[in-house]
């Protein structure tokens, strides 16, 4: 079972147990169900797990060049994120405390892992020349302020900023060009990063109990680029890594339980 099929089956069964607190809270006795969610005294703790999308809009994963390997003249096309990794299933989890009723300090992990594809690179002397990259995984940390606004006794609406660092594998590329006898070429690319992230979500929580709530958000991401490799140096390729910072644009549902 491959990565995505696994993060996959996550989501089917995240949403099993979203219908499953939904017909418990069907069930339940009708005054337990009356209450008024101000009622009960909740902790200004609580945990949140959700999947998503991440769609990359801007950045690659290679940049264009000339120059050559071995003794044969290259042209490298650009390759974007997108292109080569597709959009990619994430799976969330994490916390926050209240400040007060509409203010809450939040810290959430995330874990991703895509399987790239075979890209097309360009042309080295005359054949075509293709890449495959190593699959991408992260793990990323993010800290931040999210603020609710009440629009009915269920209903919710909230936005956030959030500041993190996600710690990416190194990732290495494959070279072939059938046309000129170059087979599994391997490059060092990317050593294992330690990426900046800057990102914001606004968000729709409905609470089916006084302490659960499934919610859905859509945000911008920004992430600083990896860091390269000069396994190209002298061959006028250089610098066909070194510009890969990205925006992404996150969409997430999940479940959020307080205590």
């Amino acid at each position: 079972m491959t990565s995505t099929s696994r993060v996959a089956s996550l989501m089917v069964a995240l949403s099993f147990g979203v219908a499953s607190v939904a017909a418990a809270q069907a069930t339940a006795p009708a005054s337990s169900a009356a209450a008024p969610a101000a009622a009960v005294k909740n902790s200004p703790w609580s945990v949140e797990v959700g999947l998503g999308f991440d769609n990359s809009i801007s950045g690659n994963i290679n940049s264009s060049g000339i120059g050559h390997l071995q003794g044969q003249a290259a042209a490298i096309t650009k390759n974007t994120y997108e292109s080569v990794y597709g959009t990619g299933l994430h799976l969330r989890f994490g916390g926050g405390y209240k400040l007060d009723d509409t203010l809450e300090v939040r810290a959430t992990f995330s874990f991703q892992s895509l399987d790239a594809d075979l890209a097309p690179m360009g042309d080295l002397g005359v054949s075509r020349l293709y890449a495959q990259y190593d699959d991408y995984q992260d793990f990323t940390l993010d800290v931040g302020l999210r603020r609710y606004h009440r629009r009915s006794p269920r209903v919710q609406t909230y936005g956030e900023a959030t500041i993190g660092v996600g710690f990416i594998n190194d990732l290495n590329v494959q070279f072939v060009a059938p046309g000129a006898n170059l087979a599994n070429y391997n490059s060092d690319f990317y050593d294992q990063t330690a990426a900046f992230a800057v990102g914001g979500n606004v968000g729709v929580l409905f609470e089916t109990s006084p302490r659960v709530g499934v919610f859905g958000q859509l945000g911008v991401r920004w992430v600083s680029g990896m860091s390269a490799v000069d396994d190209l140096q002298g061959t006028g390729l250089e610098t066909i890594n070194d510009k890969s910072a990205r925006w992404t644009v996150p969409f997430l549902v999940g479940v959020r339980v307080g205590f």
